[in-house]
């Protein structure tokens, strides 16, 4: 048996054993994992300095860095919110509907964990946690496996968790993490549709797309955010100058950071200076089309590709446009469905926009920094999901369950 293959084995034992646990025998577990990780801060930050400094030796961009970069807070972050999903319901074993058949039979549908999940992901260590304690509350094992640029973070953060599990009375194999980050072994990962029920790749447009493309077990895409704000020709400036400035600025390398405007031509005159000024003063480049450039000549040039782009640095594209059905249509053309903005006045532009818009999360007069699985009320998130099937936007606890069909008999036999 190889490597993975032990690991998918291990993993569907410690499964079926995650699926029996009582609420709070999940509880209890996650809250000797906080602890755990609280306790064993000094490792996971010495771990960590040793992922940042290569990134640092390899010229990785700061933005990026921020990312993978860990501190006291940001542990402590991490492990609030185990407690956190501590909290929240358990939604296993919850009966959805139970209706009486004219043959007798009472049918219904109960909610069950999926089983063992895969995850993929790049440079943020908390995903590690995060992943683990949303998978552990539903039931399910997690097989995780991280970029080679957080390995000894990942390590050293799953050793800990292992060992709040071991405490607590818990199967350590809840969660799991592949050592070897080489790109052979995570397309044999992405092939273990024998042990793995479903497939979360967690990262940029690369992974995600390597991952459908290869792999056998069911996927849900999540992360790439090419996130829009459309400013309105109803927009009042100083709100919209605000959620632009927070939706680009607050975190550069997080996929609900804003990296596309589109601005009506009829504010663009009065509009599209003050932007600038904001912008320009938080050393953010904006790359604009020809129309943006005649009203401020210090603008960039968009090309084609930019407004594609999901840039995680400081730069943004921007399109002026004659109509909110053009910006609607060249939104959802360049979208990658993830959450997108209206800042408006008009309630007629806001529904309009609202029930035009085809993405996860749609926004009026708000930042796109929202869509995140704990300012939603989920707890921590496992990810944001980009596609329809089965779940869409932030994936907290219900999107790691499916459900099966229990039926109640009394001796009935079909005709």
């Amino acid at each position: 048996m190889s490597y993975l293959e032990q690991l998918g084995s291990r993993a569907k034992q410690a499964a079926t054993r995650l699926g029996l646990l009582m609420q709070e025998e999940k509880n209890n577990a996650l809250r000797s994992c906080a602890a755990s990780l609280l306790e064993n801060e000094a490792e996971i930050l010495a771990a960590n300095e040793m992922d940042v400094k290569l990134a640092i030796d390899n010229g990785v961009k700061e933005s990026l860095i921020d990312r993978l970069r860990l501190n006291p807070k940001r542990i402590k972050e991490m492990a609030d919110g185990l407690l956190q999903i501590c909290a929240l319901s358990d939604p296993i074993g919850e009966v959805l509907s139970m209706t009486v058949r004219p043959n007798g039979l009472t049918i219904g549908q109960k909610v069950v964990p999926l089983g063992v999940v895969g995850i993929i992901y790049e440079s943020r260590p908390n995903v590690t946690s995060d992943a683990f304690g949303l998978c552990f509350k539903t039931g399910n094992a997690v097989i995780l496996r991280g970029g080679s640029d957080a390995i000894n973070s990942n390590m050293a953060i799953v050793k800990a968790l292992r060992k709040g599990l071991a405490d607590s009375g818990c199967p350590e194999d809840a969660i799991q993490l592949i050592e070897d980050t080489s790109r052979e072994t995570a397309r044999q990962f992405m092939r273990m549709n024998e042990y793995i029920d479903v497939l979360i790749p967690r990262g940029g447009a690369g992974l995600i797309k390597t991952t459908i493309e290869n792999s056998t077990i069911p996927v849900i895409e999540t992360g790439t955010g090419n996130c829009h704000i459309y400013v309105d020709e109803y927009a009042d400036f100083d709100m919209a100058l605000n959620i632009i400035d927070n939706a680009k600025t607050q975190r550069l390398g997080v996929c609900n950071t804003c990296e596309s405007l589109v601005i009506h031509k009829k504010i663009s005159e009065g509009f599209i200076p003050l932007l600038y000024e904001r912008l320009n003063a938080k050393g953010v480049e904006i790359r604009a089309d020809e129309t943006a450039r005649a009203i401020c000549s210090r603008l960039s040039v968009a090309t084609e590709e930019d407004y594609k782009t999901e840039y995680l640095d400081k730069i943004i594209s921007l399109k002026v446009v004659d109509s909110i059905e053009e910006a609607i249509a060249h939104i959802n053309y360049y979208s990658t469905k993830h959450s997108e903005a209206i800042i408006t006045r008009d309630y007629s532009n806001a529904l309009k926009f609202l029930n035009e818009i085809d993405s996860a999360a749609v926004y009026v007069n708000a930042s796109t920094r929202f869509t995140d699985g704990n300012e939603f009320g989920f707890g921590a998130e496992i990810g944001i999901s980009t596609q329809k099937l089965h779940a869409r936007g932030p994936m907290g606890l219900k999107a790691l369950t499916t459900t099966k069909f229990i039926i109640f008999g009394n001796g009935q036999i079909r005709e």
